[in-house]
């Protein structure tokens, strides 16, 4: 006997006759129909007026370097911090060029994420295997993506070398096997710990297996990414020939000589409008980071205004900004465009998109999902952005050589956070950053990790 409570809302025959009359009643319809199915439903919507509008001319930028590549892989947090540092250093090395290794830092942070992860495990020992917790923690534990405060772990404990000094092997630029052979084994030692756990043995015991099972993981990533060098020479021949020796250095002390980015000097600020993230408070996400004796991820969330400001003041100071966003909107590649005004999918379907940034948030429509670096943006006469230069990972296909131009609009819309010195923002707002943290949950929105590849 079917429960009709069940069944009350069930599709009818006579609503599929009602659906299929409506639709073959309307031309508009079928015109959509028979252009879709023929080509994709992006270059159909495709407005043309905006596209008019791209040109890649801004009035405040910053020297960049040639676009770089994460190839099949979602580093483009490392890609994007390591393209902050790379101008300075090739201004101190006097290069035209320069580009630092993202295999080095990542090794690290895969590294430190499996510790992170196993730390985590020992921490969560009383919950149940089938708790929502437990399966975040073991869904993706040495995933690609990150976030800022990430970044800095990782550059202030193991420092930076040059591309040429640990350079890109088959697992760096296709991370996938990589990641899932390594996760298969965090999977096994979870497992093992907490099975162990159950049958009395003490955390003491199972930290000193904890360690054995961290050699494993760093075995893996040597055979993937490479070893990582503790010390290498240095010598370069500059952009007008001269050469240069500076003998043998560790990865921190060519940081310190050759970048020595003020990494304390900057914060994090993002644009979460949602009803339970109130503007003008510190945010954290629990079970969230990369490395246990590391920074915690931290953001103030404010208003859209006093992000973009910042951001601002940070560029025509000459300085570039890292940033976090849902790069796959409104976007087409080989444009190089992000534009809210891009694609008219109204007249094609008939119906309107109407949801605003936090419903989107709210309802799993938008969340953080590329990190990438403002070289420029252009300003009125009235001061206020109408565009955004964007320094891109994904090679020199596309846009202007790589670079993206980004429309205010779609700022407004899909940019979830920015870095910035903490001189372009209010104090006020910098004293929250000695307030208590909320803490949010591991799936919550701003949570998520910068890690979309090409």
């Amino acid at each position: 006997m079917i429960d009709t409570a069940l069944t009350a809302g069930a599709i009818t025959p006579d609503d599929i006759e009602r659906f299929r009359s409506g639709f073959n009643n309307n031309g508009s319809n079928l015109a959509a129909l028979n252009a879709v199915t023929k080509t994709p439903v992006t270059q159909i919507a495709m407005n043309r007026e905006a596209v008019t509008r791209i040109n890649h001319v801004y009035s405040h930028l910053v020297p960049a370097g040639p676009a770089t590549s994460q190839e099949k892989s979602g580093r483009c947090w490392l890609f994007a911090g390591t393209n902050l540092f790379r101008t300075e250093a090739a201004k101190r090395l006097n290069l035209e060029d320069f580009e630092l290794s993202q295999s080095y830092v990542s090794f690290f942070d895969k590294l430190e994420k499996a510790n992170f992860f196993l730390e985590s495990i020992l921490s969560t020992l009383d919950e149940p295997t089938d708790s929502r917790l437990i399966s975040w923690l073991v869904q993706s534990p040495v995933e690609d993506g990150g976030q800022w405060d990430m970044f800095v772990n990782i550059i202030k404990k193991y420092g930076v070398v040059p591309k040429s000094i640990m350079p890109e092997s088959e697992s760096s630029s296709s991370t996938g096997r990589m990641n899932e052979r390594i996760t298969a084994k965090l999977r096994e030692n979870a497992a093992s710990l907490r099975r162990a756990y159950s049958g009395g043995t003490s955390i003491s015991t199972l930290r000193s297996r904890k360690e054995s099972m961290l050699a494993e993981v760093y075995k893996m990533l040597c055979i993937h990414l490479g070893v990582p060098p503790t010390s290498f020479e240095w010598q370069w021949r500059d952009k007008d020939k001269a050469f240069h020796r500076d003998g043998i250095l560790t990865p921190q002390e060519f940081y310190t000589r050759y970048v020595d980015f003020d990494l304390d000097s900057l914060v994090c600020l993002i644009h979460c409008p949602m009803e339970t993230t109130p503007f003008r408070k510190l945010y954290t996400v629990n079970f969230l980071g990369n490395m246990v004796d590391g920074y915690r991820v931290r953001y103030i969330n404010v208003e859209m205004s006093v992000l973009k400001r910042a951001a601002i003041a940070q560029i025509k100071d000459q300085r570039s900004v890292w940033f976090g966003c849902d790069v796959g909107k409104c976007f087409d590649r080989d444009l190089g465009v992000m534009d809210t005004e891009l694609y008219q999918f109204e007249p094609v379907y008939g119906t309107t998109f109407e949801m605003n940034k936090a419903d989107r948030l709210d309802y799993g429509a938008s969340l953080m999902t590329h990190a990438m670096v403002f070289t420029g943006v252009n300003l009125d006469d009235n001061g206020e952005a109408t565009k955004w230069r964007v320094e891109n990972s994904w090679g020199d296909k596309g846009g202007d050589k790589g670079f993206m131009m980004m429309t205010d609009n779609w700022f407004d819309e899909y940019n979830y956070e920015v870095v910035v010195d903490r001189k372009y923002v209010p104090e006020d707002i910098l004293a929250l950053l000695d307030t208590e943290a909320t803490g949010l949950d591991p799936w919550h929105p701003m949570g998520s990790l910068a890690s979309i590849s090409e």
